[in-house]
């Protein structure tokens, strides 16, 4: 599943604010550690299923539905009851036929609703061996977005329908019918589906039969062939209607994507890269997708990115839908991104599974690598894994240096502690440690891994160890050893270099400790990290020149051949998964290689950004990053400006709390002005997709930033744009937008509104939603946490649209987060259990810099409890408290250089 963190991260990068203060980071991390956990037991072994033949009518008018469920199953171990998953089901019979032998009524059905479990009890005893369990039940098509539930959409002559559709992962299998809803307990599925007679049915597996239902003339039966063995998450039903268009793959698999009415055209891309994507992972594997079809379907209403079902693979429109004039070149890339990840976990997840949600890593960290080589073979020219740093490696840094960060493994027993495991951490860590291990073994060794990965536990269950074991047997390395450092401790090191030359040899002496957010590691315990090393030189920046593996708290590493006015760099690439601190004369020496490019694009982006870490730590002044930032000036590669914009962004979310913010403006603009205008606001011939991601950047940042120049052209555009002289690219929309907002009126508020009104696409219509909060006045933000609740709104993109008022301004954030505490019930409500809860309140707060704050925030969810985003709660009260120090350390000094700075401009 792609878990909507990343939607929001890399759609809209927001990162972290760092930095702890007399109100404590520690006492959260205690207050975590205090709280009970609760009692779990795993279902019992006595009775497991073999094969489900289930049956569903869902009601698309009343929002419920009838199931009949006829599951062939293994008694184990005798007993006279049946403990299986149940939620918001009800029974209506349920009775047991051991083969040979009479039908055995239950006589009580015990729900256990915490632990979302059903008992049913048999007047006798239940031999061993197989059986027949049988149970007719009813249930709620839910408002929610998880189990079987209902999504609102419209049709083109703008009437509301709604659709039936399903989302599983990770435990609401059990919502929709009696199982046994562990990823473990795998077994067949025969489904069929009874369903108006003008709707499309789908499920996992093509279509058998569709045949008139004897009961109802209105209605029609859909037989589904039998699915390979699987975990019930993997399950899928849509009922609904849609368009379609297909395809064969290469290796002669159909591939279909279907899409509201009147839309297919907007499915090509995706039908596109589906179709390169399965051959892709094929030859990659060298293990063929094992089913005849694979479905991927836009579904209106969707919490998460998008979810891996085995041939039925369901998007948000969003992550799915491209319409060839009025999506942008980002759209694009997260279309091509998302689909690489979902049919990665056909292999790696479906065919394979993780035996726990401990190891839901293992399925989330290795799709969120290998969709990246995959867009990489697709689209060489997206530079996709420098994208990669800015987008995963550095964000899982920026969560993985906090007090309450986790390790990538996580023991999770109860399933409301699942959803909060799917975060950074799983995503980004878990694909930046396996990149790191892919580039340790080489490409070669880590197919013939995987293969032996795949083939070995194909069908079956497999935990981190045994993915660990194939590896070590392909490439003859200590994998288990190494990795284990990196999955089953929090954290990661930074590497503190010091050089020395001696005649033509450089003797380097690095030193690892744990990288702190809250500055130097100071603790008893000195955790240690079996690091693979690269090292290069200005010789071949390109190329390591030096690889070891770093297995103890101090190393020296002699470079043969090295000139004294050579630089040498560690991490080339920015590959391994740390930070580096160099001595003063490495760093000296290194600057250069920014302002006049010969240093690689990702390693100028590292070499900033652990700079800015740094700083954020209070370990070296944020003013030393200012001065590194200005030799950014002849910078032409989108994906650092990106990072370079989003740590700006930070530092402009801080000093909101000072009444110097104007100047770091002004900073802002002399950075970003001359790059801006040499790409200008139109196209010139020979650009590609990164120089449209530039453009739209640069330009609005700069608007910003208050550059008039912009706001003007900006304002201009969009009135052309709205009285139908000429429409906007739309890769300069959300420049526009948000710059005609930032320095707008309620006149350009109605404006917008109206604009997300008309819009056709929901593309269009998000990236409104992203940016409304730019405005101003505090009434109009209030006018825009209203609309965020509005039936104007689809329920997961309420949480973009108070996001954006939180990072808008000072006065939004204040406003968003009052907005969250006055509406919580209706929010709560709406999101709870899931992981949207826990992107809600990370948006809302993020960004405040007071320890009075932090308190506030933790004595509202102690009364307002959010079990399943408690970690999140945590690491925003760290993060707000390390804000605060941020601020009362690197204030002043940030201040005296923006002036003084500012006085030489003047006067120059």
């Amino acid at each position: 599943m792609l878990s909507v963190r990343r939607v929001f991260s890399i759609v809209t990068p927001s990162r972290l604010l760092l930095s702890v203060a007399s109100f404590s980071t520690r006492s959260f991390l205690q207050a975590r550690n205090m709280t009970e956990r609760q009692p779990f037991e795993r279902l019992p072994a006595d009775v497991r299923p073999l094969n489900y033949a289930l049956c569903l009518r869902p009601d698309l008018v009343d929002f419920t539905f009838e199931g009949k469920l006829d599951a062939a199953v293994q008694v184990t171990q005798a007993t006279s009851q049946i403990v299986m998953n149940c939620a918001d089901i009800d029974i209506i019979t349920a009775s047991f036929v051991l083969e040979g032998g009479e039908e055995v009524h239950a006589t009580g059905f015990n729900y256990q609703n915490e632990d979302e479990k059903v008992t049913l009890s048999f007047p006798s005893y239940l031999q061993t061996g197989s059986g027949s369990l049988k149970i007719d039940f009813v249930g709620e098509l839910n408002d929610k977005m998880k189990g079987f539930y209902r999504s609102k959409y419209a049709t083109p002559s703008n009437e509301v329908r709604y659709a039936a559709v399903t989302q599983f992962e990770s435990t609401d299998a059990r919502r929709a019918f009696p199982c046994w809803d562990e990823p473990a307990i795998k077994a067949t599925f025969d489904i069929t589906l009874v369903v108006p007679k003008d709707k499309v049915a789908l499920s996992n597996m093509n279509v058998l039969e569709r045949k008139p239902y004897h009961d109802d003339a209105n209605l029609v039966e859909v037989k589904f062939a039998r699915s390979p063995v699987m975990s019930t998450y993997l399950l899928a039903f849509v009922v609904g209607e849609y368009d379609f268009v297909e395809t064969k793959s290469s290796d002669g698999v159909l591939v279909r994507v279907y899409t509201p009415i009147g839309k297919s055209e907007q499915g090509r891309f995706a039908l596109e890269v589906a179709a390169k994507t399965l051959p892709f992972y094929k030859d990659y594997f060298n293990v063929p997708y094992p089913l005849p079809k694979i479905d991927l379907i836009a579904i209106a209403d969707f919490a998460a990115g998008a979810m891996e079902n085995w041939g039925l693979v369901t998007y948000r429109e969003t992550a799915l839908l491209i319409d060839p004039k009025n999506s942008c070149s980002s759209s694009r890339q997260w279309v091509a991104l998302v689909v690489g990840h979902e049919l990665a976990h056909q292999w790696f997840g479906n065919l394979v599974t993780m035996e726990w949600w401990t190891h839901l890593w293992l399925n989330e960290g290795f799709a969120s690598w290998i969709e990246y080589l995959c867009v990489d073979h697709c689209f060489p020219e997206y530079d996709i894994w420098t994208q990669f740093v800015s987008a995963d490696y550095t964000r899982a840094q920026e969560l993985d240096a906090l007090d309450n960060s986790h390790p990538i493994e996580v023991s999770v027993g109860h399933p409301s502690e699942v959803d909060e495991i799917f975060d950074a951490i799983s995503y980004s860590k878990g694909a930046s440690v396996i990149r790191m291990l892919h580039d340790y073994i080489g490409d070669q060794n880590f197919r013939e891994g995987m293969h032996l990965y795949l083939t070995t536990f194909q069908h079956k269950n497999a935990a981190t160890e045994d993915l660990w074991t194939c590896l070590e047997e392909a490439s003859g390395k200590p994998i288990a050893s190494v990795m284990n450092t990196w999955t089953k401790q929090m954290g990661f090191p930074l590497i503190h270099v010091e050089s020395v030359q001696h005649h033509h040899e450089r003797v380097l002496t690095l030193t690892q400790k744990k990288f702190c957010a809250s500055g130097p590691h100071t603790g008893n315990e000195q955790p240690q990290w079996m690091v693979p090393i690269s090292i290069g030189t200005s010789e071949n920046p390109n190329q390591a020149k030096e690889h070891v593996l770093m297995d103890k708290p101090e190393l020296t590493v002699v470079l043969k051949d090295v000139k004294p006015e050579q630089w040498v760099k560690l991490n080339p690439g920015t590959v391994g998964f740390y930070r580096t601190q160099y001595s003063y004369a490495m760093l000296e020496s290194l600057l250069p290689g920014i302002r006049d490019l010969s240093l690689p694009p990702v390693d100028r982006l590292s070499l900033q950004n652990d700079l800015f870490s740094l700083a954020r730590a209070g370990m070296i002044s944020t003013v030393e990053v200012l001065k590194v930032m200005e030799a950014f000036v002849n910078e032409p590669n989108y994906t650092v400006w990106s990072d370079l914009s989003c740590n700006l962004g930070i530092l402009s979310t801080l000093l909101a709390h000072t009444d110097y913010y104007e100047e770091l403006q002004s900073f802002i603009r002399d950075l970003f002005t001359p790059i801006g205008l040499k790409l200008g606001w139109d196209p010139k011939p020979g650009e590609g997709h990164l120089d449209a991601l530039l453009r739209g950047l640069v330009l609005g940042k700069l608007g910003k930033a208050g550059h008039k120049p912009t706001i003007d052209e900006a304002r201009r555009r969009f009135k052309d744009h709205v009285d139908g002289k000429q429409v906007l690219p739309a890769d300069l929309r959300s420049a526009v937008y948000v710059t005609v907002l930032k320095h707008g009126d309620g006149a350009t508020l109605d404006t917008m509104l109206k604009l997300h009104k008309q819009g056709d696409m929901q593309e269009e219509k998000n990236r409104i939603e992203k940016v409304l909060g730019a405005i101003p006045a505090h009434d109009l933000i209030q006018k825009v946490l209203a609309f965020a609740l509005s039936e104007d709104v689809r329920p997961q993109d309420t949480v973009s649209v108070i996001g954006g008022v939180a990072g808008g301004s000072k006065q939004g954030r204040k406003a968003a987060w009052k907005f969250v505490k006055d509406n919580w019930d209706e929010l709560h409500n709406r999101y709870q259990g899931g992981f949207l809860i826990s992107r809600l309140i990370k948006l809302s707060v993020d960004g405040f810099a007071s320890d009075k704050i932090a308190a506030e925030i933790k004595a509202f969810f102690d009364s307002h409890p959010a079990p399943s985003a408690e970690r999140t709660i945590h690491q925003c009260c760290e993060n707000i408290l390390l804000n605060d120090l941020w601020l009362k350390r690197d204030a002043e000094p940030i201040h005296l250089y923006l002036q003084k700075r500012n006085s030489a401009t003047t006067k120059a």
